[in-house]
């Protein structure tokens, strides 16, 4: 039977491979539950995946090979900003679609790119509004020094002003870093007292941060690590004591207990034999597995324009709740939460957005505002009704 192929192109080994490995899984488990109900109108979805070992310019390379070499005209994959910039011109000048289910900077759109993570408006202005309520407004930038970092920082600083806030410090770190590579940061750190340590710090170097931060002392119950980056799968590896009172804000996270939610689990559980890695880009990955499959099956080919035509404006009953993807900008309505890692390594839902927040990835709208957040009430189980 001939099969509809796409490709996969996320990293199983180098500095991303933690998150990458997660979203390459969420992918497979999408897959393999579409092809279980018979997959679209009756033909499999087919994975060709390689493997870009974190290396920014194999991405780029692999794309190309995957639409000239395999005919692959979708493809899913990338989780770095400077890997997706590789990618972007590739299936710009073969005109493939490609989706993206990774959080990123925002300020960029393409016709051929379904945008599944948050942009700056759903991820970073929350947060920045947050902390500023919850902690303060004197904030210490620590990054990875490529663009997502950098960039991101930008609009931090940006939100932070509007707020009366201040940046005591920025320093960026390259990807390969290890804990000893941090320890002049961190003792300026110590020395500042900020209220919030603000970290995009990516991949392996995000675990050395973490640990590097405990073993001198840091407390995230006094002063947080707050990250858009850090997720499940890389506490497991910092380790419970280390990630305890740090915070993130993502739209997904596995404690989120719904019925969609306990479903998705529960399939990953049985496919990959534990749970221990699903993180936000995972479930993005999933999600735009199954809204591309929904737009394949009506339109019945892999075509650029008709996928495209049916996929904007689509939504689906994702382990978050529903998303939608905006029809104005190819960007995904989100749900924005923010979450506390408590003493048993399990993020907890502090507070959360009312509904969907509507894509806005060049800030047209202003920065602070009311966010309508609700507080949540929080036990010790690190599980909630959500």
């Amino acid at each position: 039977m001939k099969s509809w192929k796409i490709g996969l192109l996320f990293s199983e080994t180098g500095v991303t491979s933690i998150i990458e490995r997660s979203q390459l899984n969420g992918a497979l488990l999408a897959i393999d539950q579409i092809n279980a109900k018979g997959g679209v109108r009756g033909r499999p979805i087919e994975p060709v995946s390689y493997d870009p070992a974190s290396v920014t310019r194999n991405y780029g390379e692999l794309a190309e090979k995957m639409i000239v070499e395999d005919k692959i005209g979708v493809i899913f994959g990338c989780y770095m900003s400077s890997s997706r910039k590789e990618v972007l011109p590739v299936v710009e000048r073969r005109n493939a679609l490609f989706f993206y289910p990774t959080l990123y900077e925002g300020f960029e759109y393409s016709p051929n790119v379904i945008y599944g993570g948050a942009c700056p408006n759903q991820n970073s202005v929350p947060l920045a509004n947050y902390l500023m309520n919850a902690y303060g407004n004197r904030f210490y930038f620590v990054g990875s020094d490529y663009i997502y970092p950098r960039e991101s920082n930008r609009v931090m600083r940006n939100v932070l002003r509007q707020g009366g806030g201040e940046v005591l410090g920025e320093v960026y770190f390259d990807l390969e870093a290890g804990q000893a590579d941090f320890s002049q940061v961190i003792d300026d750190i110590m020395d500042k007292k900020p209220d919030v340590i603000f970290s995009t710090v990516v991949g392996q170097g995000c675990i050395e941060f973490y640990k590097a931060y405990h073993a001198a002392g840091g407390d995230g119950r006094k002063c947080p690590i707050a990250s858009l980056t850090m997720n499940e799968g890389e506490i497991d590896a910092i380790g419970c004591e280390a990630s305890a009172g740090h915070i993130t804000a993502a739209p997904y996270f596995r404690s989120i207990n719904s019925p969609a939610n306990r479903s998705f689990l529960k399939a990953y559980q049985a496919k990959f034999g534990s749970t221990v890695d699903v993180t936000s880009g995972c479930e993005a990955a999933y999600s735009q597995v199954h809204l591309f499959a929904a737009a394949l099956e009506e339109t019945g080919e892999i075509d650029t324009e008709s996928l495209r035509e049916v996929l904007l404006g689509a939504s689906f009953d994702a382990p978050q709740g529903l998303i939608k993807i905006d029809p104005d900008n190819n960007h995904t309505y989100l749900r924005s939460c923010i979450a506390k890692v408590n003493d048993a390594g399990e993020f907890v839902i502090q507070a959360k957005v009312r509904r969907a927040i509507k894509p806005d990835p060049y800030l047209v709208f202003p920065a602070i505002h009311d966010w309508s957040f609700r507080t949540l009430k929080v036990g010790g189980t690190g599980r909630r009704n959500e």
